[in-house]
């Protein structure tokens, strides 16, 4: 659930991050105060925000998707998006002037000089979609609300720590805790030997 939510935050903040950081346009401080608002939004709004929206009464109540993991989804790409396009951002406004002008001296398009920005900050932007993927997998509280935390269907890692804690298994929930800190290493530690085997090939 957590790599869906973030391949879909990633495919929607990292564009948008190098459009707001690459590009001046009216109101865009409007847009940078918002977008860093968003990135500490609360999960347990996000998770009422998505509620109310899938509830029954909602405008896409319709759909039946409350207490399904598309939900879990949702509610995750709600808080991860922000956390990726501000980092975005912040990644290539440092970097735009100088990319941007290659891009132009080549004669790149609007569309291929955003491509360009990309692929020329990519190994910044692994972090950043690293720093988004390790927010989706310790969120509790959203998840939780739109979940409901059913077993065998919507119950997560996480939400199973807080269970068993609520329940007081504590040794298992310290083992559940271990066991989601080692991926989450493992897969750091993976992307971080891709990121040196590129600078040395640099």
């Amino acid at each position: 659930m957590s790599f869906s939510s973030t391949i879909i935050s990633s495919l929607l903040g990292i564009p948008l991050g190098v459009f707001i950081g690459s590009t001046e346009f009216r109101g865009k401080a409007w847009v940078l105060r918002i977008t860093n608002t968003l990135m500490g939004l609360p999960p347990v709004v996000a998770g009422l925000i998505v509620l109310l929206i899938l509830s029954r009464s909602g405008p896409l109540g319709k759909l039946k998707l409350l207490y399904t993991v598309t939900a879990m989804v949702i509610a995750q790409v709600v808080l991860i998006t922000p956390i990726i396009t501000g980092l975005t951002n912040n990644i290539v406004s440092l970097r735009a002037p100088q990319i941007q002008e290659t891009a132009v001296g080549v004669g790149l398009s609007r569309s291929k000089q955003m491509l360009y920005t990309i692929y020329e900050c990519r190994m910044q932007l692994i972090s950043t979609v690293l720093a988004g993927f390790g927010r989706a997998i310790a969120e509790v509280g959203a998840v939780s609300i739109v979940g409901g935390n059913v077993q065998y269907k919507t119950r997560v890692m996480t939400t199973a720590i807080m269970l068993q804690t609520n329940m007081g298994h504590f040794e298992f929930a310290i083992a559940l805790g271990i066991v989601l800190l080692v991926i989450s290493f493992l897969i750091n530690a993976v992307v971080q030997r891709l990121q040196e085997g590129k600078l040395r090939d640099d």
